[in-house]
C-alpha cells in the first residue's frame, strides 16, 4: 500500500469525491471533475480581474488579459485569416482551459487534467467535428475533393486518396496523444526526482534539488508551449475546412 501511495503514477488516480449512481451508471464528482470547475473557475477570475477597470493605460491583469486576448487573435489571423475571427470565442477558450489546465496542474497536491487521455481526446473530438461540420456546411460535398491531392497522377490516386483520408482521421488522436503523453511524461520525472531529494536527505539531495528546479522550469515551459501547438493545430484543421487548403 505504501510503494502504491509513493509510485509515481499515484498522482494520475481519479477518485470519487461525490459518489453519484444514476441508472446503475457511476457518474460519480471526481477530483478529475474538481480540478475542471477550479480551471474554469480561475479563468472567470482571470478575465473578471483584468476587465473590471478598463484603464487607457492598463495594469498587470489588464494587460495579461489583453495579452493573452491579442496573442490568440493573432494567432487566428496568421493561420485562418480575416475569416477565422467569428471562431475566435471558440480557440480562445480552448486554449485559455489547456494553459490553466496544464499550469494549475503543476502546483503541489494538484491534478493534471490533462494527464488523461479521455480528457484531450474529447477535445481533439470537438475541433474534429467541428471542423468537419464547417468543411461540410461552406463546401458541401464539394469537401471530398480535399482527399485529392492537387497535381497527384489519376494512377497515383487510388493510393493517395486512402492515404490522405487515415491521415485527416487520425488527427484527434495525434492531437490528444501529443497532449497527453508530454504532461505524462514531465509529471512523471518530477515525481521520480522529488523522490531521490526524499531519499537522499538534506546533505546529498541538493543535486536533485537543483535537478527538479530545472525540471519544474522546462514542465512550465512545456505546459505553455503545448497549449501554443493544441490551439494552433486547431487553427490550421479550420483553414483546412474554410479554404479547402492542402
Amino acid at each position: 500500500m505504501a510503494a502504491e501511495e509513493h509510485s509515481p503514477l499515484a498522482q494520475f488516480e481519479i477518485h470519487p469525491l461525490v459518489p453519484i449512481k444514476l441508472g446503475g451508471i457511476d457518474i460519480s464528482f471526481t477530483n478529475s471533475a474538481l480540478w475542471m470547475v477550479a480551471v474554469v473557475a480561475a479563468i472567470t477570475l482571470f478575465m473578471v480581474l483584468g476587465l473590471r477597470q478598463r484603464a487607457i493605460v492598463p495594469g498587470r491583469w489588464q494587460s495579461a488579459v489583453e495579452m493573452s486576448y491579442d496573442f490568440v487573435a493573432n494567432l487566428l489571423k496568421d493561420n485562418v485569416g480575416s475569416e477565422g475571427r467569428r471562431y475566435f470565442p471558440f480557440i480562445f477558450s480552448l486554449f485559455m482551459f489547456i494553459l490553466f489546465g496544464n499550469i494549475m496542474g503543476l502546483l503541489p497536491g494538484a491534478f493534471t487534467i490533462t494527464s488523461h487521455i479521455i480528457v484531450t481526446f474529447a477535445m481533439a473530438a470537438v475541433v474534429f467535428v467541428g471542423v468537419t461540420i464547417i468543411g461540410f456546411a461552406r463546401h458541401g460535398l464539394h469537401f471530398f475533393s480535399y482527399f485529392v491531392p492537387a497535381g497527384a497522377p489519376l494512377w497515383l490516386l487510388p493510393i493517395m486518396i486512402p492515404i490522405e483520408i487515415i491521415s485527416y482521421f487520425i488527427r484527434p488522436m495525434s492531437l490528444s496523444v501529443r497532449l497527453f503523453a508530454n504532461m505524462v511524461a514531465g509529471h512523471i520525472m518530477l515525481a521520480v526526482v522529488g523522490g531521490f531529494v526524499v531519499g537522499l536527505g538534506v546533505w546529498l539531495g541538493w543535486a536533485p534539488l537543483a535537478f527538479i528546479v530545472a525540471i519544474f522550469a522546462l514542465e512550465l515551459l512545456v505546459a505553455v508551449l503545448q497549449a501554443y501547438v493544441f490551439s494552433i493545430l486547431s487553427c490550421i484543421y479550420l483553414n483546412d475546412a474554410i479554404h479547402m487548403s492542402h
